[in-house]
């Protein structure tokens, strides 16, 4: 049981250290979810429209940690911008990597 903890506490320690290098957190709910609450500073392009925003998230030039509201639509994004050669991560539930950043 102490692994676990150990791999998911290393996990959000580098969630951490990604974002505080200034990565840019991509919040891949519709719109309505984010604006019942998200992580201040994050950019809400809803997965539907990621692919076709691709272009406008490599001219960030940074890497990307994505979030949604379980994890399943941001581990989505991640291979849609992993596809594209961009360096991302999954950063899981919002509320959870809004823990893990701070």
């Amino acid at each position: 049981m102490s692994n676990l903890f150990m791999q998911l506490f290393k996990k959000q320690k580098d969630l951490k250290s990604i974002y505080l290098s200034g990565a840019v957190i991509i919040d891949v709910r519709t719109p309505g979810e984010f604006s019942e609450g998200h992580i201040k500073g994050a950019i809400n392009i809803p997965l539907d429209r990621l692919p076709e925003n691709v272009h406008e998230v490599k001219r960030l030039e940074k890497s990307i940690i994505t979030c949604c509201r379980s994890g399943a639509r941001s581990g989505a994004a991640l291979t849609v911008l992993s596809q594209a050669g961009l360096e991302a991560y999954n950063g899981g539930a919002w509320q959870s990597l809004e823990q893990a950043i701070q």
